[in-house]
């Protein structure tokens, strides 16, 4: 049995997969298994992934006759995986060669850790941006390394192809198959409601944006994933969850609603999130912060602008 499972999920990215393929083959640590799961791309990644599967007995490719989603693709890794460790990355990212070896020496301490590191922006010709992962984010100030559950129920800063944890992690906690754009948020809730992180400030992989990763290509999908997600915590996580966050995720559900034209369950949220004192709430992480003060402003409005539409279902 190899130490280290690496999942890679592929679809589309004939012109990044190579990069990617030999940055895993460059590891400096060895011992791995690389499972490589094609969602029926439409290009020539197929024919590349089997080139390089010829090359190194290390890889297993596997291919959709049907595009299945993203979900259903990483779970179908996670069951072949046969690795102590789980390691995932994008097929057009980009790890640095010490990223296994590195991280490993953090579980050799303490295995119960979920470990990511920070990421390099590059873009489309793998040229350095010069932003961090987190910093696009917004992420820079926010708690890397700990109980990060409260804190990702707001919103997902995990850079997923730098993550790596115990595969018997992943026994009772999957991705969503449901869920079409947001699945990773789920799913780094419910390890962050099991575990804690360990965030390494060194840059260990490469996030690539380009014009197909760039913006939501289905806006109104990824609306309607947020609402599904957010009910969830509430309803899953309620009785964990302080009150100043079940009013900002009630927020977070009176907007999506809204956004979708439910006026009935946008008024219901809103109301919801009223009672909960969230503009109070928001008065005071505003007043209270003052790093990052031009960002948190700039949010603070546009939460206002939001809640003054939102505020027209009440009459």
């Amino acid at each position: 049995m190899v130490l280290v499972s690496v999942l890679m999920t592929s679809y589309n990215h004939e012109k990044y997969i190579p990069e990617t393929i030999e940055s895993i083959l460059n590891q400096s640590f060895k011992d791995f298994e690389l499972l490589i799961l094609d969602d029926f791309s439409k290009d020539n990644s197929r024919a590349i992934i089997e080139d390089y599967q010829k090359k190194d007995k290390r890889i297993k490719a596997f291919f959709h006759e049907r595009n299945l989603g993203i979900s259903s693709t990483l779970n179908e890794l996670l069951s072949k995986a046969s690795g102590k460790y789980i390691a995932y990355i994008d097929s057009d990212d980009v790890w640095n060669p010490l990223k296994l070896e590195k991280q490993l020496a953090i579980l050799e301490k303490n295995d119960s850790l979920v470990v990511w590191s920070e990421g390099e922006i590059i873009d489309k010709n793998s040229i350095p941006t010069g932003e961090t992962f987190t910093q696009i984010n917004l992420a820079n100030k926010k708690k890397k390394s700990g109980r990060l559950f409260e804190e990702l129920l707001y919103a997902n800063f995990i850079f997923d192809s730098s993550l790596i944890h115990r595969r018997d992690f992943t026994r009772y906690i999957q991705f969503d198959e449901k869920l079409k754009y947001l699945n990773d948020l789920k799913f780094v809730v419910n390890l962050a409601n099991e575990h804690q992180f360990f965030f390494m400030k060194e840059p260990l992989a490469k996030y690539r944006i380009h014009g197909k990763n760039s913006m939501p290509s289905d806006k109104k999908g990824s609306i309607k994933d947020g609402a599904i997600i957010y009910e969830y915590f509430l309803r899953e996580y309620g009785k964990e969850i302080p009150n100043r966050t079940k009013a900002i995720l009630y927020f977070y559900l009176s907007w999506s609603y809204y956004s979708l034209n439910e006026k009935e369950l946008a008024k219901f949220f809103f109301l919801k999130a009223l009672k909960g004192k969230w503009f109070l709430y928001q008065i005071a992480f505003a007043l209270t912060n003052p790093e990052n003060r031009l960002t948190l402003l700039r949010c603070f409005l546009v939460e206002q602008l939001k809640a003054k539409k939102c505020l027209g279902f009440l009459f």
